[in-house]
């Protein structure tokens, strides 16, 4: 259910073991690499983490070079960019880590072409699905309405051995399983408030400062409001600016670029004055983490699986979705060629769940700390208390210590465990050296190597 591109990568994993893998999607894919109209960020800033790259060369070899020959920006952190966060400017050493910044509609096209191109794999467009077939034993297919065309309203069935939800974060799984007699799933939500504005803007010559190919600004407690400019594959960079509940940033043109004052340096903003916009501002307001406990003792029946923002759900300011849509589909993977279990529905959904828990403690953690936070997930437990002290002093350490930063910047980019963090020369960084000096002012260039 759902042609995203965790739907895309699971029937990609499933055909190596079913003899008809049906994607249902409502809309209708884009020629060519416009956005896709079900993406309901889809117009908005998308990076590729470093884990999500490991995830999508393991599924489609060769992947990363298809991404680079299609022009999107590999993006060296720190040293391309200039960051900042909780008040410090991060030194711009030398890159421990590379994230792609390139629009979502080129990356989809490129893993949906790859997909298509198996034959066991066929797609069902502009068609609802509206419910499950079966009981609160076993699912046994999908209800589908036609959205167009001659059949348009009218509903069929479509019996499958295993669906797959990856509808998104709208997913009315939930319902249509107590609709059968099954339990719906317990979740846990933490909502900010975070409503974030994008736009398309080419600056000067199409490029950023000399040797910054992008700025970002990154929300605190302290410092509520964010905001960048990403490079995108065409030379432009998209810009993006946000606040929390009831401070939402414009749509307006004049109060796009007036709303960037509100960051704690005016960087951003001396580059729109000058800068050229190619598209509206587009807005975005569904920022909440929810998480939907699939993997819990008699909560799912058999034949059902939940993956991608239908299992859970990030904050998208921390830019995981698409690098967990990966890896959970490593995970599926697995989870299906493990010849030491079988692999159940409860046991399936747990390795997905556990692909996902690294970036739910991210973002969920630094979201229980926001001013106006709700949800049932915000109090957190013990543990997340006791480790709140050690990952400030984490956090206040990362821009100027390169031992510390290059350690944050794996964990962030999910290609570390949380772990790492506490390996001996960050412990020691962390715990008894105060901060190093940070630059007072943004770092125009990046530093040399040997620092």
């Amino acid at each position: 259910m759902g042609g995203s591109l965790a739907g895309m990568l699971a029937a990609h994993v499933l055909a190596g073991h079913a003899d008809r893998v049906t994607v249902v999607e409502r809309d209708r894919f884009p020629e060519g690499t416009g956005p896709r109209p079900g993406v309901p960020q889809g117009r908005h800033p998308h990076v590729l983490l470093d884990a999500g790259q490991v995830a999508l060369e393991s599924l489609l070899p060769g992947f990363l070079a298809e991404l680079r020959a299609a022009g999107a920006p590999r993006v060296g952190m720190p040293s391309d960019m200039v960051l900042w966060q909780n008040g410090r400017w991060f030194r711009r050493t030398p890159a421990t880590t590379h994230i792609y910044t390139g629009s979502r509609a080129q990356l989809e096209e490129l893993v949906r072409r790859r997909v298509l191109a198996n034959p066991v794999i066929s797609v069902v467009e502009g068609t609802d699905v509206v419910g499950l077939l079966g009981d609160a034993s076993r699912v046994r297919g999908v209800l589908l309405r036609d959205r167009s065309g001659d059949a348009r309203g009218e509903q069929r069935a479509l019996e499958a051995d295993l669906v797959v939800d990856a509808s998104g974060s709208g997913t009315k799984a939930p319902q249509w399983l107590t609709a059968i007699g099954a339990e719906a799933p317990h979740e846990e939500t933490i909502d900010t408030g975070l409503a974030y504005a994008s736009r398309i803007y080419r600056g000067r010559s199409g490029v950023l400062d000399g040797d910054t190919v992008g700025y970002y600004v990154y929300p605190s407690p302290d410092q509520v409001h964010a905001g960048g400019a990403l490079p995108l594959e065409d030379g432009s960079h998209l810009v993006i600016v946000s606040g929390l509940r009831g401070d939402e940033p414009p749509t307006d043109d004049d109060e796009f670029v007036t709303y960037t004052k509100r960051l704690p340096h005016p960087l951003l903003h001396r580059w729109l004055s000058e800068a050229e916009p190619l598209s509206p501002a587009f807005g975005y307001r569904r920022t909440a983490n929810a998480r939907r406990r699939y993997d819990a003792p008699g909560s799912c029946p058999a034949g059902f699986v939940a993956t991608g923002d239908a299992l859970c759900t990030f904050n998208p300011i921390y830019g995981q979705g698409m690098a967990v849509a990966a890896m959970s589909a490593v995970a599926l993977r697995d989870a299906l060629a493990d010849p030491r279990r079988t692999p159940t529905t409860r046991r399936v959904q747990r390795a997905l769940l556990t692909a996902s828990q690294q970036a739910w403690d991210i973002s969920a953690g630094a979201d229980r700390k926001m001013p106006g936070a709700v949800g049932n997930a915000v109090a957190g437990g013990t543990a997340d208390r006791a480790a709140g002290w050690y990952l400030q002093r984490v956090q206040e350490r990362a821009p100027g210590d390169p031992v510390v930063g290059r350690a944050f910047r794996a964990v962030l980019t999910l290609s570390a465990p949380v772990t790492a963090l506490f390996a001996p020369p960050v412990a020691r960084a962390v715990l008894f050296h105060p901060p190093a000096t940070t630059p007072a002012e943004p770092p125009a260039t990046p530093e040399g190597p040997g620092v």
